[in-house]
């Protein structure tokens, strides 16, 4: 991402975080960020585009990391915590641009919805697969459905940005770990 670009979104986040979307002006952001207003335009064609690249960005970054783990053919196992280990720490890296994302998620017009919910389910179907295909070799257990692993998952990987504190008590790493193990402790009960 250029600085121009990079620039925008941290002035984006920060205002959509404190006064929220609507209250916040494309003027605002433009001052905030120190660019020109050509600048702006330049990689935003409106305040709509500019509050999906809050979130787009980020699960772009996610669903080539998936295709990268799912590329190298591990076990499932071992498959689903590399998943898990890059969602978490992803996720918490960029827990603010997350949570203003979801907060503001409704202000986006129907093309852009479709768009995120688009990425989301490529995603959310990869791992539902990925749970699918551990059930079928034996290697997991048919606790539960391959839908609700998925929906456990990204349903703790969701509220993540609502209590992450990068200076709290465990890094995302750890999060991760913990994450992983419960629940992989239950598929390979």
């Amino acid at each position: 991402m250029s600085d121009v670009k990079d620039r925008v979104l941290d002035a984006a986040v920060d205002l959509f975080a404190r006064q929220g979307y609507d209250a916040t002006s494309v003027a605002q952001v433009i001052s905030r960020a120190g660019v020109t207003k050509g600048g702006f335009y330049h990689h935003y064609a409106s305040k709509e585009a500019l509050l999906y690249e809050v979130y787009g960005d980020l699960i772009a970054r996610q669903l080539t990391a998936l295709e990268q783990i799912l590329a190298r053919r591990l076990r499932p196992a071992d498959t689903l915590r590399a998943v898990i280990g890059d969602l978490v720490g992803s996720t918490a890296a960029s827990a603010q641009r997350a949570l203003v994302f979801w907060r503001e998620l409704h202000r986006l017009g129907h093309e852009r919805t479709e768009e995120y919910r688009r990425s989301r389910r490529r995603y959310h179907d990869a791992v539902q697969q990925l749970i699918a295909d551990g059930q079928a070799t034996g290697e997991f257990t048919a606790v539960a459905s391959p839908e609700v692993v998925t929906f456990t998952i990204f349903g703790v990987i969701n509220e993540l940005p609502l209590w992450y504190r990068p200076d709290g008590r465990k890094q995302p790493a750890e999060l991760a770990t913990e994450l992983a193990d419960l629940v992989l402790a239950a598929l390979e009960g």
